[in-house]
């Protein structure tokens, strides 16, 4: 394998969270993002999302305002490590969702709107593979990594400091804990030589919700939800790849002081694409739209999503120093 095909594999912080989308933004994460890495690897992910529909972006459990305009702008700043646990390859993220939020509900042909602006509730992931290749401790193991079919197991939890006024149905925060348990498949299809790699992925999880009890003065509280995610992804070459995605959610019932509203039935279908700068840097563009939307209490959402990574791994680093000297 080329120096240069080395370096772009290795720092795979790049590549596997070149995709990364907001855990904290519409509860999904798109391609790739699970793909293992060398251990010890380390990545910064700057990640800014606008998105428009019936829901609030901020809140996981997809609470539909039938009629609404909600428009939200959010910044993500995080930053993930990879590491070895029992042999097999692990990864911590920790995310810092920001940005505004605003809605517009015209009822009787009267309009009123709320707004919101600061931090949402920040989110930490562990990850942990259980089936597949194990952990990538060194070059040698670089270099021969092949994922075949490979499992992890995920576990999400959102803290809940984030901004947050009771008066307010539309806020950044959720006041509330919240979290998901899933198991992120990865299907390699053919060759695992960059430029020409191509994967079959799903993540089915269960999203779980605390009650929020001062939501405008009620209690607040969300059955559990269903997610499945499924992404098929395809190298261009050996920099640039795609994937074609689709996002299925179910359940997540909620009930507003006795009161029940409808459960989540969710299809949304996205494109993804991703180009790797340089060793160290990614770029991702996105977009992603709900197609089962037609009723008034239907989720109603799309957003475009921009993501920049920058990534390292001590070992590589000082490869490279190395061989420029």
């Amino acid at each position: 394998m080329k120096p240069a095909s080395v370096n772009r594999s290795v720092i795979v912080v790049a590549l596997l969270l070149g995709a990364l989308f907001p855990l904290a933004t519409l509860a999904q994460v798109p391609a790739r993002f699970y793909w293992h890495s060398l251990v010890d690897s380390n990545a910064f992910p700057l990640i800014v999302s606008s998105v428009s529909g019936d829901t609030n972006p901020f809140n996981p459990a997809d609470l539909v305002v039938p009629g609404a305009n909600i428009d939200g702008t959010l910044a993500n700043f995080g930053y993930v490590r990879t590491f070895s646990l029992w042999d097999r390859s692990a990864m911590l993220v920790f995310l810092a969702p920001m940005g505004r939020v605003s809605s517009d509900v015209t009822v009787a042909g009267k309009s009123a709107g709320q707004s919101a602006r600061g931090f949402g509730d920040p989110m930490v992931e562990f990850d942990l593979n259980i089936i597949g290749p194990k952990a990538q401790k060194n070059i040698p193991d670089l270099i021969r990594f092949e994922p075949g079919f490979s499992v992890d197991i995920l576990a999400d939890l959102a803290i809940p400091i984030g901004e947050y006024d009771s008066s307010k149905s539309m806020n950044l925060g959720q006041n509330r804990w919240y979290g998901r348990i899933g198991f992120p498949i990865v299907w390699q299809l053919g060759s695992w030589v960059p430029g020409r790699r191509t994967t079959l992925e799903f993540l089915p999880a269960v999203w779980f919700y605390g009650n929020n009890n001062d939501f405008m003065g009620q209690t607040l509280k969300t059955d559990p939800k269903f997610q499945l995610d499924g992404h098929l992804t395809r190298d261009f070459t050996d920099k640039f790849w795609g994937s074609l995605d689709a996002f299925y959610y179910n359940g997540g019932k909620s009930t507003i002081h006795g009161i029940e509203g409808e459960k989540v039935n969710t299809l949304s279908v996205g494109v993804t694409f991703a180009y790797q700068i340089n060793p160290n840097l990614g770029l991702t563009l996105g977009y992603k739209s709900t197609v089962n939307d037609n009723a008034p209490t239907d989720v109603r959402q799309d957003g475009f999503m921009f993501t920049l990574v920058f990534g390292w791994n001590k070992l590589i680093e000082g490869m490279n120093r190395l061989k420029s000297e």
